[in-house]
């Protein structure tokens, strides 16, 4: 009897063993496809990262980010994420702060693009001052959308990236997970076959 339990509990180990290789077998794959299709299609855009007076030039914190990766191609997702989160949009924020006095979003500036220039469409008689500022805050806009759409861009990327990392975590786990339970899997049936082994023995003793 015990050893009939030890062997269905080793074989059934060995079929959780042979689900988590194949498990692991897929993310792999998962991992390699995703770090290869990041690299590539980072490296087609020919970006690199900011270094000397470009870094200098930002926020301290902004700045400490970005020096590990001066001078460096952007192709990887962690380049990605620094270039959108500490250049990009570090100059962004430079750029409303300086026309609005304060840091602003996208739609902060589209509003008041929109509300600026109808008030110009109305005047008969716009001076040279509101139509530059009209034409500061278009500008302003344009800046932000693009800015915005690179930076998504980017960050998507970062995302993708990082699913690659998990699944590559996530494989190395099943692979350790499939390791243990072969290890298992042969102490079970070395159990049972020792169980019937002495089964017959036992049995006569308890005769006697």
């Amino acid at each position: 009897m015990r050893s009939a339990f030890d062997k269905l509990i080793s074989w059934t180990g060995l079929a959780l063993a042979a689900v988590l290789l194949v498990a692991g077998g897929l993310l792999t794959w998962a991992n390699t496809f995703i770090g290869d299709q990041v690299h590539d299609q980072f490296a087609l855009q020919d970006i690199v990262m900011p270094e000397g007076e470009a870094i200098a030039s930002l926020p301290k914190a902004d700045a400490d980010v970005l020096k590990q990766y001066a001078g460096s191609p952007l192709d990887s997702g962690p380049e990605a994420q620094a270039f959108a989160d500490h250049y990009i949009l570090a100059h962004m924020n430079a750029a409303s702060e300086e026309l609005g006095g304060k840091v602003m979003s996208y739609s902060e500036v589209s509003g008041q693009a929109r509300t600026l220039g109808a008030a110009l469409a109305e005047n008969p008689n716009p001076t040279q001052a509101e139509q530059d500022e009209v034409a500061a805050w278009s500008g302003l806009k344009q800046t932000m959308l693009d800015g915005n759409t690179l930076r998504g861009l980017l960050l998507y990327g970062y995302a993708f990236a990082t699913m690659g990392t998990i699944a590559g975590i996530a494989a190395i786990f099943s692979f350790v997970g499939a390791g243990i339970l072969l290890a298992l899997f042969g102490l079970g049936i070395w159990h049972a076959r020792r169980a019937e082994k002495t089964a017959p023995a036992g049995a006569r003793a308890v005769t006697a």
